[in-house]
Order: structure tokens, then C-alpha cells, then sequence
């Protein structure tokens, strides 16, 4: 069980500090998208690129119409900052004293309930507005079978939980 603890501790970090990254991604992309600072336009303004702060180096490039930024470069960044958030989450619960805990089970549910519906969710929306790619069905496939596995783990869980219950009944 330590080493299970050492690597869920270890993936709880790094899923974290991928969280910041896109949410933080994402808040100065919003940002310089709002106040044109650090922003640059090519092809006549066909095209922007997000760049570094105080510099003209570009860090992000994207079409300038506001469906595909709302649909295809914000929404992405925003929402796999969600997703490492909840995924840290996850992680924190291995590593904890008492593994079989209300506040795990809530974690893993929130975790299977966002991989199942939210992608769905912002595909369907975004269909009116952008052109899908092939690969999109693919993270939602991929997306959705993660679902199911954490919303198994979850029933796992759930069913520890009440044997431990039990257990601590009996003593």
C-alpha cells in the first residue's frame, strides 16, 4: 500500500500543476483576448496569436471568429483544467489515512459525471457553431470509458465504505 500512496501522491501533483497550467492558460488567453495586450493578428486579422507577456513571441495561435474561440480554443483549455483538477482529486483520495470515505466517493463522483456529460454536452452545443473533427469522438469515447471506470470505482468504493461501516459496528 506505500507505494500506492507514493505514486498517487506523486500523480496528485503533477495533475495539479497541470490544472494551473491550462486554467491559468485559459484566464490569460481570456484576458488578452479581452484587452488586445500581448496580442498580435496575421493574415489581416484572420488569425491571432497569444503571445508570451512583453514580447511578440507567440505562445497560442488561433482563427479570430469568436465561435471557434469559444468552442475550440477555450473551452478546451478551460475544460481539460477541469478535468486534471478533478483527476487530482481522484488522486488525493488513494493517499489519504482511511481510504473508504464519503468525501472519496464524492470526489470519484464527480469525476465520472463530468467525464460522462460534460464533453457530450459541449460537443453537441458546439455542433451548431463549429465544424467538428474526427478525433473529437474519439476523446469523447475516450472520455466516457474513463467515466465508466471511475463510476465503477466509485460503486467500489461505496460498497467498502459500507463494509467498513459494518466493521466498526461490530467493534
Amino acid at each position: 500500500m506505500k507505494t500506492t500512496h507514493i505514486v498517487s501522491r506523486i500523480l496528485f501533483y503533477f495533475t495539479r500543476f497541470l490544472s494551473v497550467v491550462y486554467f491559468f492558460l485559459a484566464g490569460y488567453s481570456v484576458f488578452t483576448l479581452i484587452t488586445g495586450l500581448f496580442l498580435t493578428f496575421k493574415d489581416n486579422g484572420k488569425y491571432f496569436q497569444v503571445c508570451y507577456p512583453f514580447t511578440s513571441h507567440p505562445v497560442m495561435l488561433g482563427d479570430y471568429n469568436l465561435p471557434y474561440i469559444l468552442f475550440d480554443f477555450l473551452a478546451p483549455l478551460s475544460l481539460y483544467g477541469l478535468f486534471f483538477l478533478l483527476s487530482s482529486n481522484v488522486f488525493k483520495v488513494f493517499f489519504q489515512p482511511k481510504l473508504f470515505t464519503v468525501n472519496g466517493i464524492s470526489h470519484l463522483r464527480r469525476f465520472y459525471l463530468s467525464n460522462l456529460l460534460i464533453p457530450g454536452i459541449v460537443i453537441f452545443v458546439a455542433f451548431f457553431f463549429v465544424p467538428l473533427d474526427n478525433e473529437v469522438s474519439l476523446f469523447i469515447l475516450l472520455h466516457g470509458m474513463l467515466g465508466v471506470f471511475a463510476y465503477f470505482l466509485a460503486a467500489i468504493f461505496k460498497q467498502g465504505l459500507n463494509l467498513q461501516n459494518e466493521q466498526d459496528l461490530f467493534i
